[in-house]
């Protein structure tokens, strides 16, 4: 069996979040599509099998810990992997809970791709939440920014996002990941977004992914998208097309493209660039 190692939202052919692909007639049984997660070792392997027609496939995600309902990054690398292996074109998805499509096409550094998520809704974070997460994170109240209110974001997976006033506070994140595996696997979190805005359409990011046993990553497209929808049912001025620089604070500058219509609970539009780590052959 063949994993293929991809970068996505990669900045000029660097940086980026890598993701395992693996695409196969069938998929292997659960434990061992974990055991291959586990040992790739990135924040999340996906694994594409054949649906019953032609351009159409049946995925799954899995992080190092545990399987995660959608995920943007991998699925964006999953579009490059499609294409060298079908070509060009575009690719419907079925997911755990939802159809989606991505499609990709050659590109300088690697292949562009794009993916349409699954529907948005966003809500007021519980305050007990947020305080859980603030006490995780070592921030006060008085650091948030009051323009983007505390809020839980869904784009195929639930998310908590949390706003900062100071650039400088973004650069400090830190917490103990097995305090967070346990904060977001009890409230049933992927990750908690950390933004900073930089303009109306412009954000600086991080995403604590403990959920998955992962400390950060530096992009995560499924989050951009529910982000995306929280601030298009928040009435903010973001001309329909937002971008997100994530990874920076980490050496992995990502950077991830949000176009969407003000249609509330559409699809979000994320795009970006990916270039190819390696593949090899996995043990079995």
């Amino acid at each position: 069996m063949t994993v293929h190692r991809i970068a996505a939202f990669s900045d000029e052919g660097a940086g980026g979040n890598p993701a395992g692909i693996v695409i196969a007639e069938q998929f292997p049984d659960e434990a061992e599509m974990r055991r291959i997660a586990a040992e790739v070792g990135y924040s999340e392997t996906a694994f594409a099998m054949p649906d019953g027609g032609a351009d159409r496939w049946r995925v799954r995600y899995f992080s190092p810990e545990s399987e995660v309902p959608f995920c943007g990054h991998a699925t964006i690398a999953l579009g490059a992997a499609l294409a060298a292996h079908s070509g060009k074109g575009r690719f419907a998805l079925r997911l755990a809970a939802a159809e989606i499509t991505v499609e990709a096409e050659a590109a300088a550094s690697g292949y562009r791709a794009a993916l349409q998520s699954p529907p948005t809704r966003s809500a007021p974070a519980r305050s007990d939440l947020v305080d859980q997460a603030l006490a995780l994170l070592g921030y006060s109240k008085n650091q948030l920014d009051p323009a983007l209110p505390p809020a839980e974001i869904h784009a195929g997976a639930d998310h908590l996002v949390l706003a900062l006033k100071q650039r400088s506070d973004l650069a400090a994140m830190t917490y103990e990941l097995d305090a967070g595996r346990v904060l977001m696997r009890d409230r049933g979190l992927v990750t908690i977004m950390l933004v900073h805005v930089r303009g109306d359409t412009a954000f600086d990011v991080r995403n604590a992914f403990a959920s998955g046993g992962v400390l950060e990553d530096p992009a995560t497209g499924a989050a951009v998208a529910a982000f995306a929808g929280y601030l298009r049912d928040l009435k903010w001025p973001h001309g329909n097309r937002i971008e997100i620089i994530q990874g920076e604070d980490m050496g992995a500058k990502s950077r991830i493209e949000a176009e969407f219509s003000d249609e509330p609970g559409s699809s979000i539009r994320i795009s970006g660039h990916t270039h190819r780590i390696e593949q090899d052959a996995l043990a079995r």
